[in-house]
């Protein structure tokens, strides 16, 4: 099936010219010259300026690390941003549809109906994995944007090669594959297929194993005509120069975030084993990410006592195929034998 992005953007978007801004107009910046054209305070004080529009050298390093040019990349104030630019590039409101597969990652449902899209839901299996037939055929001709989380939040797994490139090939519209925590997994990121599929979009983060939550920082991958359609409608400067500067010195410390990972790994396998030892817990599902989703006898029960104990997880009991299931995140060695110590004191 032949892909044409010329169909799935929206005819004002198509149209629009993007907002100029005076970094954007000017590049060739030395430290010698004289910036009298943003109406900027002078007074140096490390963020007086506006920040780089582009984020052209977080994306350098972002391309180093990834192997993925930087007229691919799209830089967000969180995935959140980078999700809803999507939506209002793409969607048109009142007329279009987006598919996704509960369980999964709550905001693409919040974001539909801010951006008034009608919203087709396919539950995935028992064992949360994809039913390609009955996706492909939930899709009409109004379908624009298939959304795959995976690994899957809440249920934790990836979803099979062979089912996600079914649904990139089987599908007319865009499949945005959400990898916030394939830095967790053992399966490949998609982002080596990225030049095979022109229908395809990738988020990742640094949010998750870059440990950089607080600064917001979404990343989106895709080819360089969806990334300009992306670039013409983002503001102007969505990602301020504190984020970037902060980003900027963890991606050069990237040893040091491969050391996390391996860390918070070996954390899940112990964790995953201790909880073993939990007699309410009935059912420990299998985990790609860096957090666990354990079926209990009575979720919203064992929660409150948690809480009690000080100890804050998340009661997923309901959400579709979740029912009496709590979502435990990988702690520290500390955080983790205090976790496993309350469930197995609480009655």
């Amino acid at each position: 099936m032949k892909f044409d992005l010329n169909k799935i953007v929206r005819e004002n978007i198509a149209k629009l010219k993007a907002y100029s801004s005076a970094r954007d107009e000017f590049e060739e910046a030395t430290a010698n010259m004289v910036f009298l054209d943003a109406n900027e305070n002078p007074f140096q004080n490390g963020v007086n300026r506006y920040p780089d529009p582009k984020q052209q050298n977080v994306k350098e390093l972002l391309s180093e690390l990834k192997g993925i040019p930087t007229d691919q990349i799209l830089l967000g104030n969180g995935s959140d941003e980078v999700l809803d630019l999507i939506f209002r590039a793409f969607c048109e409101p009142k007329e279009d549809n987006v598919i996704f597969l509960p369980p999964t990652y709550g905001m693409y449902g919040v974001l539909a109906a801010l951006n008034n899209i009608e919203t087709k839901e396919v539950l995935l299996s028992e064992d949360f994995d994809i039913r390609v037939e009955e996706t492909l055929k939930s899709a009409t001709d109004a379908s624009k944007i298939i959304f795959l989380c995976s690994p899957n939040n809440p249920s934790g797994n990836a979803f099979s090669e062979e089912k996600i490139k079914a649904i990139v090939e089987g599908f007319q519209g865009l499949v945005v594959i959400d990898e916030a925590y394939i830095d967790f997994s053992g399966s490949e990121s998609w982002l080596e297929k990225l030049t095979q599929y022109p229908n395809l979009i990738i988020t990742q983060t640094l949010s998750k194993a870059f440990g950089m939550a607080g600064i917001r920082l979404g990343v989106c991958y895709a080819s360089e005509e969806i990334i300009e359609v992306l670039n013409r409608i983002k503001p102007p400067y969505n990602v301020n120069e504190l984020t970037q500067q902060r980003a900027k010195e963890r991606l050069l410390k990237f040893d040091e975030v491969q050391d996390e990972i391996a860390r918070i790994l070996k954390e899940r396998a112990s964790l995953e084993k201790s909880l073993e030892s939990i007699d309410y817990v009935s059912k420990i599902y299998p985990s790609d990410a860096n957090f666990v989703l354990v079926k209990v006898d009575d979720a919203n029960k064992r929660y409150d006592q948690l809480i009690e104990n000080g100890i804050v997880i998340r009661n997923r009991t309901t959400q579709a195929l979740c029912e009496n299931t709590l979502r435990l995140t990988v702690g520290t060695k500390m955080e983790n034998e205090k976790l496993i110590e309350a469930l197995k004191e609480i009655k």
